[in-house]
């Protein structure tokens, strides 16, 4: 009599697994999201000729300096920290159509041209549709592979006899194992594949980079322990009907993971912004009130960017609060302190909060620029045009100080800023009477007087 194969179910949402169906996930509470899948069998034993690792002291481990690969893209070089470090893997996300796999196609290009073996593997495309797109990009190196196949087990052959120094998956949702009767997409499918590609990279020492799907909520599609199994996982963002992208890092091994790298995209593919300050402020209005400039910081690198606020008094009862590009929290914790130690009757009014340019700022130093752009609506008193902004507000209306003051400050003089509204603690920096007239202000009040 045959064994009957054993089964589980496993929510496709969040991996969590159950020995029978469930009409909603126990774990993330979503419906019909179980799904039943073979139960593979596991092997307590080595197999045969396979080495055994022993432990190590650290002072044994012989030291390595590893030398990072150039992408071709400074910006993509400075989120990941310098480069891509050989052996490593990397999730790239973002939302369909936003441009991973032309950032991918070029930075292989780049590479191929500059003499390394780079594997592409496309779940999605055939190599025809691939090369259609390569000739548009520009790219014709020699070095660069391509292959249209779904089986990890006929990638992992194909990277076994080329030995590229890079290769590119796209993407993780298309790939599947053969020996696993689930289909591709799902969560068991998805973390053995990641699996395999992770101890692909560490033994070969190939860098692997593979692209993600995101949800309507804007995570990575699969389980949540894909990210864990990753070096390092990099977003890409950005309205689709603006040409500007945002490179995020949410996790880096190997460097840091406050960098953004900022494109723009163009007919022949992505192109580097090295001043993105100058581009964010390109467009912003002469003599409008409810706009301020703020000074941002993300990762090392100084960002001014304008905050537009609209109050207007609203017909209905219930006053309507919308935020974009910001913390909807922070900005209503901004408005309280408005109302309470400013003495603004803003209950009544419907307001309207954004960042030009599709750019998302998350940092306390933009909530003084929030403050005074609300407030220049409110009262429809433009600020001063050369005026830059920056400080944290706290509860009880004080003015807190901020991180890297100095660069933010050389920024802003850099894109010619004459005044500069700042927190009164913090020590003295060098702008502070050079071509800069530099306000420091205590509190929510004296910021208000110092701005208008």
């Amino acid at each position: 009599m045959a064994t009957k194969k054993k089964t589980h179910f496993v929510c496709q949402n969040c991996g969590y697994e159950a020995p029978r169906w469930f009409g909603r996930c126990p774990e993330c509470g979503s419906w019909n999201s179980l799904v039943e899948e073979s139960i593979a069998s596991e092997e307590t034993h080595v197999p045969e000729g396979q080495p055994v690792n022993e432990p190590l002291t650290l002072a044994e481990i012989e030291d390595l300096e590893t030398e990072r690969i150039g992408t071709g893209f400074s910006e993509l070089d400075r989120v990941l920290g310098g480069g891509i470090v050989p052996g490593s893997l990397i999730l790239l996300g973002g939302d369909p159509g936003i441009g991973k796999s032309t950032l991918v196609l070029q930075v292989s290009n780049d590479l191929a041209a500059r003499g390394q073996k780079v594997l592409y593997v496309s779940g999605e495309e055939s190599a025809r549709q691939i090369k259609l797109r390569a000739v548009r990009l520009g790219a014709r190196g020699q070095g660069l592979f391509l292959l249209a196949e779904t089986e990890i087990g006929a990638v992992k052959r194909a990277i076994a006899r080329l030995n590229p120094g890079l290769v590119v998956i796209d993407s993780i949702q298309t790939m599947y194992l053969s020996e696993m009767s689930s289909a591709p997409g799902s969560v068991s499918q998805v973390r053995e594949v990641a699996g395999q590609l992770l101890r692909l990279a560490k033994e070969s020492n190939t860098a692997i980079i593979i692209v993600g799907h995101v949800t309507k909520a804007g995570a990575l599609a699969g389980p949540r322990l894909l990210e864990h199994m990753m070096d390092t996982v990099l977003y890409f963002e950005g309205e689709r009907h603006l040409a500007y992208r945002i490179l995020r890092a949410s996790k880096n091994r190997f460097g840091s993971n406050s960098e953004i790298g900022i494109f723009e995209m163009e007919s022949s593919g992505l192109v580097e912004v090295p001043n993105p300050s100058e581009i964010f402020l390109a467009e912003r209005p002469r003599g409008a009130a409810g706009t301020v400039v703020v000074a941002s910081l993300e990762g090392t690198r100084p960002l001014l960017v304008e905050l537009q606020a609209l109050v207007a008094p609203t017909p209905f009862g219930l006053p309507r609060r919308m935020v974009g590009g910001l913390d909807v929290n922070r900005a209503l914790l901004v408005l309280a302190v408005l109302e309470r130690k400013a003495g603004l009757a803003l209950g009544s009014q419907d307001i309207y909060l954004k960042v030009a340019g599709g750019v998302k700022l998350d940092e306390p130093a933009v909530d003084l620029g929030v403050a005074l752009a609300i407030v220049s609506s409110f009262r429809d008193r433009p600020l001063a045009e050369k005026m830059v902004v920056m400080g944290e507000v706290g509860l009880t209306g004080e003015i807190r100080a901020v991180g890297r003051l100095e660069q933010r400050l050389k920024e802003a003089q850099r894109l010619g800023f004459e005044t500069a509204v700042i927190p009164a603690s913090g020590p003295r920096v060098k702008a502070e009477g050079e071509k800069m007239r530099v306000l420091r202000v205590k509190d929510v009040g004296e910021a208000l007087v110092a701005a208008f």
